[in-house]
């Protein structure tokens, strides 16, 4: 069954020349660099879209299967894969969906700026737990939940009705460059991810939130720093960390 039609469909040719290149911003980095050493590990990049994170994991040796909604973005994905073969696997598919992936499994998982696109964060969080072996590792990156943008620049977290406001908002009147005037993100604060991810069996194990890129802090001189994103590492419980499931409590 295929998935419906995703928002990036529409603007899969501006979301490919937004986000060009290989991942290179600092945040990018500190994501990679949460993720470690990938030599030899089967990867899953979740929302993977035309395979920018996909592509650097299998360059650093990782096999890789990319899953994305967006059918436009995952033809961009196999195009450069065709062209430039690096064995990475695309799967057109909702990644929320109960039978999303059904029967793999991979070492780790990894999620850059993708969590907001997604409506059902819990759907997407069973499928990682689901495919993940024992013990691995989900590393994401994401618009930091806390941030409320200020100024010229309107990257913000946050609907116009604050933080508190959860749920889908598209920014209105925005400059034909941003992506959110386009796409809409869903908006959640901090503590509906974190309660997410316990109720899926992850548990956050290092996290860093990277500086804003230097650009946005010219376009307002002076404002207080404040966190701009949000990168974790989690780690799905190995079966003895699991309480009443553990084989000591069975004894």
């Amino acid at each position: 069954m295929e998935p419906t039609p995703a928002r990036y469909d529409p603007i899969a040719d501006f979301y490919a020349d937004f986000a060009s290149g290989p991942p290179t911003k600092l945040v990018d980095l500190a994501l990679l660099d949460l993720v470690g050493d990938v030599s030899g590990l089967r990867l899953l990049d979740l929302a993977c879209g035309h395979g920018r994170f996909a592509r650097a994991l299998a360059r650093r040796g990782a096999e890789v299967v990319g899953i994305d909604i967006s059918a436009a973005l995952i033809a961009k994905a196999r195009a450069a894969e065709n062209a430039a073969p690096l064995g990475v696997t695309y799967v057109h598919a909702d990644a929320a969906a109960a039978h999303a992936l059904a029967g793999e499994l991979f070492d780790g998982v990894v999620c850059g700026f993708g969590l907001s696109d997604i409506d059902d964060l819990d759907g997407a969080l069973a499928t990682v737990a689901r495919v993940l072996h024992s013990g691995g590792a989900f590393t994401f990156s994401l618009l930091h939940p806390c941030f409320p943008g200020w100024g010229a620049n309107r990257n913000s977290s946050w609907p116009p009705g604050g933080y508190y406001q959860e749920g889908w908002w598209l920014l209105e009147d925005a400059p034909p460059h941003f992506l959110r005037g386009k796409v809409g993100a869903n908006h959640r604060m901090l503590s509906t991810y974190l309660n997410a991810l316990v109720r899926n069996n992850l548990r956050v194990e290092a996290a860093v939130e990277p500086p804003q890129p230097a650009e946005w802090a010219t376009e307002a001189p002076g404002a207080a720093p404040v966190p701009v994103f949000l990168v974790a590492r989690c780690r799905k419980s190995l079966v003895s960390d699991m309480g009443e499931n553990s084989a000591t409590d069975a004894v």
